[in-house]
């Protein structure tokens, strides 16, 4: 059985909320699953590990079968020190979707699919997509031109179109998707789920600075650099933070991807994601800080409205 089968009846819209790291927290979270899109955080947010206990046992009985399901992600790369421990508590509490990132591991897929757990990898090119399946992930989330954060390069069209040719089991794109038209554009690519990140620290849950919420209202895609200094990995980033931080965003030197360390928080002096910060070419459309929960429910409208231009009569998500 898919992933779509299994959970979509618990989904108001077919919506991954993407995991921001140092951003995402129980109440964000809580609120996502409970306007019924899936809801996520990374495992590092959480410190010390203690507090990732608390995090989990809180989610594991607030939550619901009523609620859409939450997502732990998972750093899996050498500098994650606590990748273990993190990967127990997951364990401990049966989280029920896995997001891994940096690394694709058999033996942490075998974990998570030991209580029934489900595992999805973000993969920014189709080679990357083929070794995630290879060692057992149970589906893939292409990360496209334009995301937030660790982003590449590749048109959605290209990467869904290449993925959907070999792979047919769940897959959700991630890449300046902020408004419900392109949700629906997603599915109609051949994605099972748009994976949305940026729109969401705009949110009055979100553990982010109001600045930096302020920053994404006003900001437009022309306002992301697209650098690899900060993590030793390219990703995208708002150039207003850049500035003001001291440096100048069209002359920043490079990083070896050797230098990336997420115990240290960055390889530059300004840290990411505290001082620089990350954000997806899709924010234009975003226009004020709202609750997590109407930001859903204007989703779901901007979806139907959609669907209707396009002479669809709305569908369960299961469709």
């Amino acid at each position: 059985m898919s992933i779509p089968e299994t959970i979509a009846h618990r989904l108001s819209i077919p919506v991954i909320g993407s995991p921001l790291f140092i951003i995402s927290n129980p109440d964000l979270v809580i609120a996502q699953c409970r306007a019924g899109v899936i809801g996520s955080f990374p495992s590092l947010n959480a410190r010390p590990l203690t507090q990732l206990d608390e995090w989990l046992h809180r989610l594991s009985t607030e939550l619901t079968e009523a609620d859409a399901p939450f997502a732990v992600n998972l750093i899996v790369h050498k500098t994650t020190a606590r990748l273990d421990d993190d990967l127990a508590m997951c364990v401990k509490y049966k989280v029920p979707v896995v997001i891994t990132s940096l690394g694709a591991r058999a033996d942490i897929n075998d974990a998570i699919h030991s209580y029934g757990g489900i595992v999805l990898h973000d993969v920014i090119n189709d080679r990357f997509a083929h070794k995630a399946i290879e060692k057992g992930a149970d589906g893939l989330i292409a990360v496209a031109a334009g995301a937030g954060g660790h982003a590449g390069t590749t048109s959605p069209f290209a990467l869904i179109q290449e993925i959907r040719q070999w792979f047919d089991g769940p897959l959700a794109l991630s890449g300046s998707i902020a408004n419900g038209a392109a949700v629906l554009a997603a599915l109609a690519m051949g994605a099972d789920f748009a994976y949305i990140g940026s729109a969401f620290i705009a949110t009055t849950e979100a553990r982010a600075d109001e600045r930096y919420k302020a920053m994404i209202v006003n900001s437009a895609a022309s306002d992301i650099v697209y650098s690899n200094l900060f993590t030793g990995v390219h990703g995208n980033y708002l150039r207003p933070s850049i500035v003001a931080a001291g440096m100048d965003p069209d002359n920043l030197a490079t990083s070896d991807a050797s230098a990336m360390n997420f115990g240290s928080g960055g390889t530059s002096d300004a840290k990411a994601w505290k001082d620089i910060w990350g954000c997806g070419q899709g924010i234009g459309s975003i226009t004020e800080v709202q609750g997590a929960g109407a930001f859903i429910a204007k989703l779901r409208r901007e979806y139907d409205a959609a669907r209707a231009r396009l002479g669809l009569e709305r569908q369960a998500v299961a469709a």
